[in-house]
């Protein structure tokens, strides 16, 4: 088999891997006659969706339509699912998550690359961020983190990965009225297009080529390594 699969997204502007792992994770790219049923089933709870413009979906078919008219309909956006290697198929009732048809492995989320570049090298991260550990990789110069502002699990999880902080984006998104949560509580102008519509501040982190071949990539390993 070779190292990458055209069949598993073939609009997006880079190569995509059949596979990523390491001892404690395994990442695939997401493939809706594969994953799209557990995947809508274990992304049922409304807080996973609070602070992303995107969700909840209410059927498979949402989530497929968004796959199809988001994410596949744009070059510089995929998806990968990630299941969790350190969950034996046998227990995944003990800690509240179910097998995955990955191999008997237990599904643990969702990772996204979104507003990726092949002339600028650079892409950024959506949803959810795991490093592991990579014998090759695209050659990009720089990848972005941007987070809520007031998701603070998230920038902190940014940062123990080695991203820097670089601004806060106001208003850096349209949120819909039920997701008021995640708003950056500021009040909208006087005829604004977009009424009852509250907006979100995004902090925008980053992580560049030079740091990463200058020890952050060992840094990062241990972090990936630890189990506490």
């Amino acid at each position: 088999m070779s190292q990458y699969s055209s069949k598993r997204d073939t609009n997006f502007c880079f190569p995509i891997p059949n596979v990523l792992e390491n001892n404690r994770i395994k990442i695939v790219p997401f493939v809706p006659s594969e994953h799209v049923e557990e995947v809508f089933e274990a992304s049922q709870d409304d807080r996973l969706w609070c602070y992303v413009p995107c969700g909840p979906f209410k059927t498979c078919t949402d989530f497929e339509n968004f796959w199809e008219n988001r994410i596949c309909a744009r070059n510089a956006e995929t998806l990968f699912v990630l299941f969790d290697k350190t969950t034996s198929s046998d227990s995944p009732k003990e800690v509240g998550r179910k097998t995955s048809s990955e191999s008997g492995l237990v599904l643990a989320g969702l990772i996204g690359y979104f507003g990726t570049s092949a002339i600028d090298l650079c892409t950024e991260i959506g949803l959810v961020v795991i490093s592991p550990p990579s014998n090759g990789g695209w050659g990009l110069r720089r990848v972005q983190w941007q987070a809520n502002m007031i998701n603070t699990n998230s920038v902190r999880l940014a940062e123990r990965m080695g991203f820097q902080r670089e601004a806060t984006l106001r208003w850096a998104r349209v949120l819909p009225p039920e997701k008021a949560i995640g708003s950056n509580g500021r009040p909208e102008r006087r005829g604004d297009p977009r009424p009852g519509c509250p907006g979100r501040d995004s902090a925008l982190l980053a992580v560049y080529w030079d740091d990463w071949e200058n020890g952050l990539q060992e840094k990062v390993d241990q972090v990936m390594a630890r189990t506490k």
